[in-house]
């Protein structure tokens, strides 16, 4: 018979593993909590060998390409404007960088006609029976599925009805972020730039004549479902942000227009096991940082392997077994770099943010920068990408 799987979340994780299950005989429907694909959001990018090989397989490595951002570099400034020090775009964009709504796009397209999407619903509870898992949702009704898949975020609702509370799992690091779309606020149709304060920075990017995005880092404690509420996150920006000085005024009032804005505090997932009895967790719900965790490339290969080993066992507990093998510590690694994004955005003391910009000046000079550019590449590098039928 064929097999049922229930994918929550519809980010790039879940029709990442919807694409990569496509011709393999699974009937797969995916569930969204928000009324349509959500647009919008950061450039990511894909870097080294290990991310090009799982695009090329999924034959999403052209297409990506094609709708690529140009490659950023970014200026840290000093506190009067002037440059300290770039960051050349390599490093910053990697091999290709494209916008998260457009991969989102092009995963969506890719997937719709074998996959059952349903959004503006979601999971309310998880049952789990000897052969199957009994979902509940929030329209009311009540399937049965073979798999479920957690892929819905940071704050994942599968992890919390199956694992337990985000306090057992989510790692605070500190600080928290707000990304938002701008006009182009800078004199140029490519790049960025970032101001730093003690606690607060400011990262400005174009992405061509007209458009722009903003990124907010600053010193913060969790936040909780108060994330949601945007106009209040909003009047909190302004009062952190009232005395930074530079381009913020202009920051400041895009904040108020945007229409994409997201909030959240920069936090990872920190849990014994990816899955329980039929449920898994993949991507940000299983290892996901707020940022600097590869959190996009790690989603991709994380379906990718997830997929083969689905289609490797029908027995859950072997095939996802495997996959946390397989994964668990190539995703740890990558993961750590959410715990230092925080600090090299905004070191929260003026020593700090001169010894941050001293140390890049130095390993983006001539001597340093090849040997920096393979540092920036080595954990996303450092894994086998199994091989499946």
């Amino acid at each position: 018979m064929q097999k049922r799987i229930l994918i929550s979340g519809a980010g790039v994780a879940g029709p990442a593993l919807a694409l990569c299950l496509r011709e393999s005989g699974f009937a797969i429907t995916l569930v969204e909590r928000a009324k349509s694909l959500r647009e919008g959001g950061q450039a990511v990018d894909f870097r080294g060998p290990v991310h090009r090989a799982v695009l090329e397989r999924l034959n999403i490595w052209e297409a990506i390409r094609a709708q690529r951002t140009n490659p950023s570099e970014l200026v840290l400034l000093r506190q009067n404007g002037s440059a300290v020090a770039t960051l050349p775009g390599v490093l910053m964009s990697g091999d290709v960088e494209i916008l998260r709504g457009d991969l989102s796009r092009l995963l969506y397209d890719r997937t719709r006609d074998a996959t059952d999407y349903r959004f503006d619903d979601h999971v309310t509870a998880i049952e789990e029976r000897d052969e199957a898992v009994i979902a509940s949702f929030a329209s009311g009704e009540t399937k049965s599925y073979d798999y479920v898949v957690g892929a819905d975020g940071l704050h994942s609702k599968t992890r919390s009805l199956v694992f337990g509370a985000d306090d057992d799992v989510l790692q605070h690091h500190g600080y928290r972020i707000a990304s938002f779309a701008t006009e182009n606020l800078l004199r140029t149709t490519t790049g960025a730039v970032m101001y730093t304060v003690p606690g607060r920075a400011a990262c400005v990017s174009a992405l061509d004549r007209h458009r722009g995005r903003a990124l907010l880092v600053y010193a913060g404690d969790p936040l909780g479902p108060e994330r949601r509420d945007l106009d209040g996150q909003r009047r909190a920006i302004r009062e952190i942000y009232r005395d930074v000085g530079w381009e913020i005024p202009r920051v400041l009032d895009a904040l108020d227009a945007a229409r994409d804005l997201y909030v959240d505090a920069i936090a990872s997932v920190h849990v014994s096991r990816y899955h329980r009895g039929r449920v898994v967790l993949l991507g940000d719900a299983a290892w996901g940082g707020t940022l600097g965790g590869q959190g996009t490339s790690l989603a991709i290969v994380g379906a990718w392997v997830l997929a083969g080993e689905l289609t490797r066992s029908a027995d859950p507990a072997i095939a996802f077994a495997r996959f946390d093998s397989a994964m668990r510590r190539y995703a740890t690694r990558c993961q750590a770099g959410a715990k230092r994004a925080g600090s090299f955005f905004a070191p929260k003391t003026r020593i700090g943010v001169a010894l941050r910009n001293a140390m890049y000046g130095f390993l983006t000079s001539k001597r340093m920068l090849g040997f920096f550019e393979k540092l920036v590449k080595e954990a996303a590098s450092d894994f086998v990408l199994p091989e499946y039928t």
